[in-house]
């Protein structure tokens, strides 16, 4: 298969990790296979383009939750430098996350473990992509935001379904943001993240 051509300008890091991406798909499953040829677009710049969102000047640290692969969390690292951890449980995933964090020189650190059991610091900022319905990604996020924080997530063609859902417990201050890598998607930046009271929810 002929290796995805990266895109003028990008940097020999991100480079590094697509090609550490690839050989590790070989292996245990990251991506698809139908998507290693726009690797780029899909992937990698899908992840870059929540950096447009989070304000200035940028955050000191972020929460990434669900890595997986490494999208948006470890891409945001690598690129712009900022302190991310990655929690990821899958082992497989995470052993592949510290290799290219490693090997990125990414200021990224990988915590192996669910969400809900993770011991992290709080963090101005809260990633995710394809990870969960929104009302359980507020859940998970709500105990990781700093106050006055916030959360950017990737969210695909059902999500106005789970924002009139998870309205039903949650209080937000919510922006709907066109993706520019795929017309139906779109990133939620969300602030002033509060669960409502009992009365407000019935």
């Amino acid at each position: 298969m002929r290796q995805p051509i990266p895109p003028p300008g990008s940097s020999p890091e991100l480079q590094r990790f697509v090609d550490l991406l690839l050989h590790w798909n070989r292996s245990i499953n990251l991506i698809g296979r139908g998507d290693v040829a726009e690797v780029w677009t899909r992937h990698v710049a899908d992840s870059l383009q929540l950096a447009d969102y989070w304000g200035d000047p940028p955050p000191a640290r972020g929460i990434d939750l669900g890595s997986g692969a490494g999208f948006p969390g470890l891409v945001l690292a690598i690129r712009f430098g900022i302190a991310f951890h990655l929690i990821e449980q899958d082992q497989a995933k995470a052993a592949f996350l510290r290799e290219a964090a490693r090997q990125t020189g990414a200021p990224a650190r990988v915590v192996a473990t669910r969400i809900e059991d993770a011991v992290v610091p709080r963090a101005p900022l809260v990633t995710a992509r394809a990870l969960a319905p929104l009302g359980l990604l507020l859940s998970y996020a709500e105990p990781l935001l700093l106050p006055g924080g916030i959360c950017l997530f990737a969210k695909g063609r059902d999500v106005e379904a789970e924002i009139v859902q998870a309205s039903r417990s949650w209080q937000m201050n919510l922006e709907r943001i066109p993706s520019r890598t795929d017309r139906r998607s779109v990133i939620l930046r969300i602030a002033d993240l509060a669960r409502c009271s009992s009365n407000e929810a019935d």
